[in-house]
């Protein structure tokens, strides 16, 4: 085993780490971010790395760019200081959603800032619910990819079931909707859902019965809410009964929260804790669920050298 657990935050969501820290048993290490004259932002690291089993917290939530840029910087600065491992814990990896060349000469984020991280410094990878799958594979260095399915089905499990359906709002994210169906042992519905621009989609049916069902809608996140406001659009044109959201990254971005609060019919809208929730952005049926207890077990079996996947399956596993 290598040496001490030595764990620090960047800016983006301090209370994040804090938490971790306070599960672990550990301190969270100081550091401090300045910026120069010409904004270029400086980091030090200020507890000792040496031959330590070094974590950076920092979830890429807005304003993403400079939250990107501190997080390199403290990687870098880690593997300056002679860090044995260093770990970066991105609970929400924003670039996730550019994970294929889908229009002509366009960049594919995800695997560039994979290769920036790994190029700062990260020998490892710990994060939650990438939009796509295929950006797993896009790291160099190990990535371990923790689900929220258990600490959302956990809200739900004390409600009665006995007539509700979980819903995907695409085709794309039916297998995670299935995998909370299962946990919660519901049927599972998907819509059928074209996306026109980054705001704006089409969901022309939806794909499974839910007339007079109670429906937990489950999305990886909710940005611009456009995708749900859609969903919700068809689910009432189908009969749908009481509806509840669901998702892992709650970041109701730009006009969300107004939409949101247009749809007075949302029994509750269930998230993490992955981004922070400014006081702007809370409404009175928002629901926030820590999985920062899930992010400190999976840190400490790293530094122990046990498995990750486990935390996630019934089977035994080996090695």
């Amino acid at each position: 085993m290598t040496g001490e657990i030595t764990v620090f935050s960047g800016s983006a969501h301090p209370d994040f780490a804090e938490e971790m820290c306070r599960i672990l048993g550990v301190e969270l290490a100081p550091s401090r971010t300045t910026r120069f004259s010409n904004d270029c932002l400086q980091v030090q690291l200020r507890a000792n790395c040496r031959q330590r089993d070094v974590y950076v917290v920092q979830s890429l939530v807005p304003p993403v760019q400079e939250n990107l840029v501190e997080l390199l910087l403290m990687l870098d600065a880690a593997r300056g200081a002679s860090a044995a491992h260093i770990t970066a814990v991105i609970p929400h990896f924003a670039y996730a959603r550019s994970d294929k060349k889908d229009a002509p000469r366009i960049s594919i984020g995800a695997r560039l800032v994979a290769d920036l991280l790994a190029t700062a410094g990260a020998t490892r990878v710990l994060t939650m619910a990438l939009h796509a799958p295929q950006v797993h594979g896009f790291f160099s260095v190990p990535v371990d990819h923790l689900n929220a399915i258990d600490v959302l089905a956990e809200h739900f499990r004390s409600y009665n079931l006995s007539n509700t359906v979980v819903v995907s709002p695409d085709l794309g994210n039916a297998k995670m909707a299935s995998a909370l169906a299962r946990v919660l042992d519901v049927p599972v519905a998907a819509g059928s859902k074209r996306r026109l621009t980054d705001d704006t989609v089409i969901i022309d049916r939806i794909i499974g019965d839910v007339h007079n069902r109670e429906v937990i809608v489950l999305d990886d996140e909710i940005a611009t809410a456009g995708s749900i406001v859609e969903l919700l659009r068809r689910l009432r044109a189908e009969g749908a009964g009481q509806i509840s959201l669901a998702c892992t990254h709650g970041l109701f971005t730009g006009p969300a929260i107004e939409r949101l609060k247009q749809e007075p019919d949302i029994a509750e809208i269930v998230t993490t804790n992955t981004v922070p929730l400014p006081p702007d952005s809370q409404l009175p049926n928002i629901v926030t669920r820590s999985v920062a207890p899930l992010f400190a077990e999976a840190v400490h079996r790293i530094h122990v050298g046990e498995s990750i996947s486990s935390l996630f399956s019934d089977e035994p596993t080996y090695g």
